[in-house]
């Protein structure tokens, strides 16, 4: 199963708080745009949840756990900021 890059997800979410701090002339990035790339994260949340499933990750269980609960928080407040209705 391929791992995700922490620092990936890490880039493209400072990316996207860029754009929603105000900054989109920096990213060109539409809300369209972004929320392409917020489902893309989403279906990618998956293989964390089965990378934490595995019974020899050690230590990297609390930075998976972590990268999780970030994640969520992150996909929490983009879903609060802008609501699937005002699409």
């Amino acid at each position: 199963m391929p791992l995700i890059p922490l620092t990936l997800v890490s880039n493209w979410f400072q990316s996207c708080l860029c754009w929603v701090t105000g900054e989109s002339s920096k990213t060109g990035m539409d809300i369209q745009a972004i929320r392409d790339h917020i489902e893309k994260i989403r279906g990618k949340r998956e293989v964390l949840l089965k990378l934490l499933e595995q019974p020899d990750l050690g230590t990297l269980r609390i930075d998976v756990n972590q990268a999780l609960e970030e994640m969520d928080d992150l996909l929490e407040e983009f879903d609060n900021t802008f609501p699937a209705s005002a699409a």
